[in-house]
């Protein structure tokens, strides 16, 4: 599931929180009806807990700043976005969920590197903040793997700034900062010393991004099975 973030009980670093617990009881192996329409569904790489928590602490620094907290306001997960698809494009999302799976399958958990802080050039990207990860052959080839699988098996046409050529992967810290901020955000996330950081992409995830993200199915890599799956 998405999850927010709760202060650990020494004080330290943010630990991830179910958002909402489900009172369903859905069989595992089930996929989750959609019926609630969405701005869009995105295709996300999770990383391991131990990087899922050092990008968590970000998050609260910011939001206790109150620099930044739509992300944790909208039971977001950390990531690496693979791909975004409007919703008007995807009328039935998890018809993707055969290909998200099959990839995940034959997959090993990859190795990650976040080592740099930087913002987007575009100023239709004004006031987002991101972690960048060493580029890797590793992590341009899932992602190329995707693409390539998606476009065959359920002829998804993906979007220009996803396309292998264009693609720059990024996780997000901040989406929101206020205009005249951003330095004072920068600024906070040095202070916390967090890069170079390291970890593993664990999970492809399937979600429909709205006011609140929602986690539509999920496959660990190298695995079987996973939430959702059918």
């Amino acid at each position: 599931m998405a999850q927010g973030t709760t202060p650990s009980a020494g004080g330290g670093g943010a630990v991830p929180t179910s958002a909402a617990v489900s009172s369903t009881t859905t069989p595992p192996g089930t996929p989750r009806s959609v019926t609630a329409p969405a701005g869009y569904y995105a295709v996300e790489l999770y990383f391991d807990p131990a990087l899922e928590n050092q990008v968590l602490k970000a998050w609260n620094a910011l939001a206790r700043r109150q620099l930044s907290s739509r992300l944790i306001d909208a039971a977001s997960r950390p990531h690496l976005p693979l791909l975004h698809l409007p919703a008007a494009a995807l009328p039935d999302p998890l018809r993707l969920a055969p290909s998200l799976r099959s990839l995940a399958s034959r997959l090993d958990p990859l190795p990650l590197a976040l080592s740099s802080l930087a913002s987007p050039p575009s100023s239709l990207d004004a006031g987002i903040l991101f972690l960048a990860p060493t580029p890797s052959a590793a992590l341009l080839g899932i992602h190329a793997q995707l693409c390539e699988l998606l476009r065959k098996d359920a002829g998804v046409e993906v979007p220009n700034g996803f396309r292998p050529d264009n693609w720059v992967p990024r996780c997000a810290v901040a989406v929101d900062v206020p205009r005249g901020h951003m330095a004072e955000a920068f600024c906070v996330l040095r202070e916390l010393k967090l890069l170079p950081v390291s970890g593993y992409g664990m999970d492809i995830a399937l979600v429909e991004v709205g006011p609140v993200v929602r986690e539509l199915v999920s496959y660990p890599l190298g695995g079987s099975g996973g939430a959702g799956a059918d």
